[in-house]
């Protein structure tokens, strides 16, 4: 089992071990794409709009969290409920611009919308019971995401 530490209360929080492969995982084309961006010069925009096309399917896939937590959240008043539903394809949408843009736009727009989602999840975890381990999961995984993408614009 993957343990996160709140240093703030020494609360350690433990993440489903299928969680842990899954997420931590899918961040494994975010850095090697990003790398290879850095190390491999002759390809870089190749590995480049790799990255960015990565980025695009894995923020359509967060968005669509925010659907399955409309559907399943028994504490979820008809508001909320609303308000995720018409929240999860907003990611969708954005990635799909993204990957109609230049790459410097197209990183700018999937970032943005990685901290977007970031916020939002924030926000419903303000609202609802979601595992302890959600938000923290989330906020390494947007950090990583962000930061790869950030980099093979300075590659």
């Amino acid at each position: 089992m993957t343990k996160l530490s709140n240093s703030a209360d020494s609360l350690q929080i433990i993440i489903p071990p299928i969680v842990s492969w899954l997420g931590y995982g899918g961040l494994l084309p975010f850095v090697v794409l990003a790398v290879a961006a850095w190390f491999d010069s002759s390809h870089s925009s190749l590995w480049r709009d790799a990255l960015v096309g990565y980025g695009a399917v894995i923020l359509s896939f967060i968005g669509a969290l925010h659907w399955g937590f409309a559907m399943s959240q028994r504490d979820m008043n008809m508001h909320q409920r609303t308000r995720s539903f018409v929240w999860s394809v907003v990611p969708c949408l954005l990635a799909w611009v993204a990957l109609l843009m230049t790459l410097k736009y197209a990183v700018v727009l999937l970032v943005l919308g990685f901290l977007i989602h970031f916020w939002q999840d924030w926000r419903l975890v303000q609202r609802v019971n979601l595992p302890a381990w959600y938000l923290a999961l989330r906020l390494q995984l947007t950090l990583v995401a962000c930061i790869s993408l950030l980099s093979s614009y300075f590659s």
